[in-house]
Formats: C-alpha cells, structure tokens, sequence
C-alpha cells in the first residue's frame, strides 16, 4: 500500500526527481497545488528555516506528513549568493532565463567561478512533529557563461561538472539523481528513516 506524502513545492522537476526516489518505497508524492495549498513564505535566510517553514506550513493545511527542500546555487565569489534567493535573483516573477542572465553578469567579473548546489529537505510526520527528519546534500560544479543541455531546471544549463565534462542540463534524469544535491539529500533521508 502506498503512502502519501505531500510535497511542498509546485516545481515539475522535483517532482519528477525525488518521485523517481521514493516510488520504490511505496511513497507517492502529490504537489501542494493538487489540494490547493499556496505557496508558502520564505522569509529566512537559511536554507533549513526556509525548508522547516514550507513543510509545516503544507502539513497544517493538509493534514498529511509533508516533504521540503530549500535549494539553490551558492556562488562563493558571489559571499554565497544567490543562495536562498536562486529562485528570485532577478526578481518577480520568478525567471530561470533572467536569474541565469543576473548570475553570469555578477559574477563576470570575478576569476572564480566555483559554485555549488545546496539543498535541505526537511520531513514531518505532522505539523507539530517536534522532531522532523532533516537532511542535506552539496554538488560543486562552476558556473559557465555559455548554457549548455536540454534537461534539468534552473541554472542547469550553466553548472559545469569538469569531471564529467558536461554541465547538469547534460545529464540524463537517472544520472542527475545519482550525483546532485536533491539526490544526495534524498538519499541521506531514506537512510534516516530506515
């Protein structure tokens, strides 16, 4: 029998990735939007605060244990931006082209080019769990001027891996769930909760 777990996010590409990940432990995911939650506030400037917020905001709502992230790319030229605020460098509304555009333009100027992904996800059973099973996982990469690949979200296009001498838009969907952050947060949580 599958299990439902509410995901606190409305992104495609989440889903897909740690759907992919959990079906084989008999958990279903269903977006928050599927039982018109809204979106919640991200006021903090952690990613764990960010990622705590979301899921007890869904699990209030929805009554059901629900399932956080809070990521982004962390550019260390950059003091760690964009960091929490990946999703809205450039603004409202939220635009993966012009958050690309603002990132390579601040960070044009600087010889270091490192960067990593970053994510947090966080676990309740219920909205009051005062224990929530939290997790985090890293990807270092570089940024890269030019975008490159079809598949991935965000700022895929232009994260470089040099070991695999593509960028993570380069990755096919299996491959990107064994090497990134998502996947290695994810990961990290199946194992706490077993």
């Amino acid at each position: 029998m599958q299990r439902t777990v509410v995901l606190a996010s409305n992104n495609a590409g989440k889903l897909a990735e740690f759907s992919s990940l959990l079906a084989p432990l008999g958990l279903a995911l269903r977006k928050q939007s599927e039982l018109g939650i809204s979106e919640a506030e991200e006021p903090h400037v952690t990613f764990v605060e960010n990622a705590l917020a979301k899921a007890r905001h869904v699990a209030e709502l929805s009554g059901m244990p629900a399932l956080a992230d809070d990521s982004g790319v962390c550019v260390p030229a950059l003091g760690g931006a964009p960091g929490v605020l990946s999703a809205r460098y450039a603004g409202e509304p939220k635009s993966d082209v012009r958050n690309n555009q603002k990132l390579i333009h601040d960070l044009s100027t600087h010889e270091d080019k490192s960067a990593y992904y970053y994510c947090v996800l966080v676990y309740l059973r219920h909205a009051q769990d005062p224990q929530p099973v939290i997790a985090e996982g890293r990807w270092d990469g570089e940024i890269i001027a030019t975008p490159r690949g079809e598949n991935g979200f965000g700022y895929d296009p232009h994260f470089w891996i040099a070991a695999l001498n593509k960028t993570a838009a380069e990755l096919s969907a299996e491959e990107k769930n064994q090497l990134s952050h998502r996947g290695q947060a994810l990961r990290a949580l199946i194992a706490k909760w077993r």
